[in-house]
């Protein structure tokens, strides 16, 4: 890419934010804000592409100015990012709404590969995310602080007010756990301890694509939800060519929304496989990277 490019695409964690001891603490400085601020009034389009679900990643699209974000890895896209909230952005449906996208699978068929799951490898903590709510055989609490979460049997809902529940307001009990109500599904976790990595990948079902997190977290989705192919809808839907495109990243997840781009942009902190395939490397997120890179393009 020679000319100037026309949009930027950086993920949060490890990226533009800085770290924390904890998930809720990290954050984004003064500084990172004001430059994107100011690349955005000089023309460039801005999009924002995390793992992190709307309830910890919509407060960083309400203080940037995002022309798209892509949550959950891909498996929801915001179009409107300037009058959406969390109501809007969770509901189970998007019809009615050409400004999101959810790309996902039914609540069913993540119950099934759950199933399947534990009956190979008893006592794996896995669960399902839908709508912002984590349906989980273990408390999340000890990953995130403040996501919602219930524990479940994973068993769907069958009676005619599965949809109903109002799992928000419901206290987590472990011994009522509550089965999984009908709908589609954004992605199903995995934590893997130990030995239970061995053998792991060689269960998951031909109609999910996998992605490890920061090396800890397992994500199965459906093989339309990552960052690339988000960063294509984006493209197409904001009138961007590709080659006039910068991805900024760090994760192992971040590589191939990185390769497609016109140009990719690692942090120095990046893992070492995603530093290998960077165009270029930009200081550390702690060094506001991402800004600095950017404000060399203003200059």
């Amino acid at each position: 890419m020679t000319d100037k490019p026309q949009l930027l695409v950086a993920d949060l964690d490890g990226t533009l934010l800085h770290d924390a001891e904890v998930f809720e603490n990290r954050n984004i400085t003064q500084h990172s804000i004001d430059v994107i601020n100011r690349a955005h009034d000089a023309g460039y389009k801005f999009a924002v592409a995390t793992a992190r679900p709307v309830s910890t990643g919509l407060r960083f699209a309400q203080i940037l100015p995002v022309d798209a974000v892509i949550y959950l890895n891909g498996a929801l896209i915001d179009f409107d990012p300037a009058h959406s909230n969390f109501e809007t952005l969770t509901k189970d449906s998007t019809e009615g709404n050409p400004d999101l996208i959810k790309i996902g699978f039914s609540s069913k068929r993540a119950c099934e590969v759950c199933q399947q799951l534990l009956k190979h490898i008893p006592g794996l903590k896995l669960g399902i995310v839908m709508n912002d709510v984590r349906y989980t055989n273990f408390d999340v609490r000890q990953y995130w602080k403040t996501q919602s979460f219930q524990y479940t049997n994973f068993q769907v809902s069958t009676d005619a007010s599965g949809n109903e529940y109002s799992v928000r307001i419901l206290e987590p009990d472990a011994n009522h756990p509550i089965p999984v109500p009908q709908g589609t599904a954004d992605k199903i976790t995995i934590f893997p301890e130990g030995n239970q990595w061995d053998g792991l990948e060689s269960l998951i079902p031909d109609d999910f694509d996998v992605s490890i997190s920061e090396g800890v977290m397992w994500m199965l989705m459906n093989p339309n939800a990552n960052k690339q192919h988000a960063m294509n809808i984006v493209c197409e839907r904001l009138g961007v060519p590709l080659e006039q495109t910068v991805a900024f990243g760090d994760d192992l997840i971040d590589i191939d929304m990185m390769r497609a781009s016109g140009r990719g942009v690692a942090v120095s902190n990046a893992n070492p496989k995603v530093l290998a395939i960077a165009d270029e490397v930009c200081p550390a997120n702690n060094d506001d990277g991402v800004a600095q890179w950017i404000e060399s393009q203003l200059q």
